[in-house]
Order: C-alpha cells, then sequence, then structure tokens
C-alpha cells in the first residue's frame, strides 16, 4: 500500500498557482491540524508585505488545510514544496509516522501535527516552517506586535501595501489572527 504524503497549507499555497506544483497534488482539504499562525513575516517575494508563519508567540489557533501528494516518495513531496516557496530544505517541516525523520522550529505545533496525522493516518507531513523575521526585517527594529504591524505596513510603498493588502485578503477564511482582525477596522 502507497504511503500518504500530506502537504499542510495556510497562505499562498492554496490560491497563488504553480503549475508544477500544483499538478503533483489532489484538492485542498479543509480539516488539517491546529497551528498557531499570524502574519508576522517579512516577504522579499512579495515586496515585504507580511506573510503568514506557524507563530507561537503571537499566533492564533486555526485549523489549518492540507492535500494528499500524488508523489510516492517523500522526497520528492519534499523537494516540491522546496521548490514551490524558494527556500531551502531547512525551512521545511518534517513530520514522518515511523519517526525516522522529524523536524519542525516549534514543538507545539509539531504535537498538533503529530497527533494529527496519526489520527489521520497520515504517514509524512510537510510543510513550509519558515519562522517570523519581523524584528530583523522591519525598519523599527521591534517585536512583533499588531501595533507595530499596522506601523510597518502603513510606512511600505505603494507596491508593498497592494502586496500586503492582497495576501491579507486572500488568506483563507480559516485564518483569523489578531493582525487581519486589526486590519478590518483599518481605512
Amino acid at each position: 500500500m502507497p504511503i500518504k504524503i500530506a502537504i499542510l497549507g495556510w497562505g499562498s499555497l492554496l490560491w497563488d498557482h504553480d503549475v508544477e506544483f500544483d499538478k503533483h497534488y489532489h484538492e485542498w482539504l479543509f480539516d488539517g491540524p491546529v497551528l498557531k499562525l499570524e502574519f508576522s513575516r517579512i516577504s522579499e517575494s512579495r515586496s515585504q508585505a507580511l506573510t503568514l508563519v506557524i507563530d507561537a508567540n503571537n499566533g492564533a489557533p486555526c485549523q489549518v488545510a492540507y492535500t494528499l501528494s500524488k508523489r510516492i516518495d517523500p522526497e520528492d513531496a519534499i523537494c516540491d514544496l522546496t521548490s514551490r516557496e524558494g527556500t531551502k530544505r531547512k525551512n521545511i517541516g518534517l513530520y514522518f509516522l515511523d519517526g525516522s525523520r522529524q523536524q519542525s522550529r516549534d514543538l507545539g505545533a509539531f504535537e498538533s501535527i503529530s497527533a494529527w496525522a496519526k489520527s489521520k493516518g497520515i504517514d509524512v507531513v510537510i510543510w513550509t516552517d519558515l519562522e517570523s523575521n519581523f524584528k530583523e526585517k522591519s525598519k523599527f527594529d521591534q517585536d512583533f506586535s499588531v501595533e507595530s504591524a499596522i506601523t510597518y505596513i502603513a510606512a511600505l510603498d505603494a507596491e508593498g501595501k497592494a502586496k500586503a493588502i492582497e495576501y491579507v485578503k486572500r488568506a483563507p477564511d480559516f485564518v483569523y489572527t489578531p493582525l487581519r482582525k486589526a486590519l478590518k477596522t483599518q481605512p
């Protein structure tokens, strides 16, 4: 019996289509594990807009989506996600049911993912495991907070603001974080 490989998603993987990546997975399902998410990463590829990451300190619990890979070799699925995200392998979270490989920046997220995978009978789970870089990349040298994020977005150039707005608006409805809630009240 082939192994089941799940890819977790909560941001642009769900809506920013990439033909090469998209051909290797099935439809998105919306009963994935619960992870603490926030728009607390500054993305160079999105004109400095804030993007979603697992953020144990600032995130809100959100039940994320997942898809099953059409790949039969976990290495191929890992390479697909690494390439799609334009990142390095160290930024891909891994859970193997057999215990042979594990990689995660956040223990709480890993525990949620492993319990979920066991309950679903999934052999391998992979996800984008980038960390918040807000303090290092923002011009203000401040820790992430809703207030500092709003100040940061307001200081972006027109293209950056447009990308930030697009990313927050296109994020799936299940992603409801403190920043997203606050931005709904902003002009």
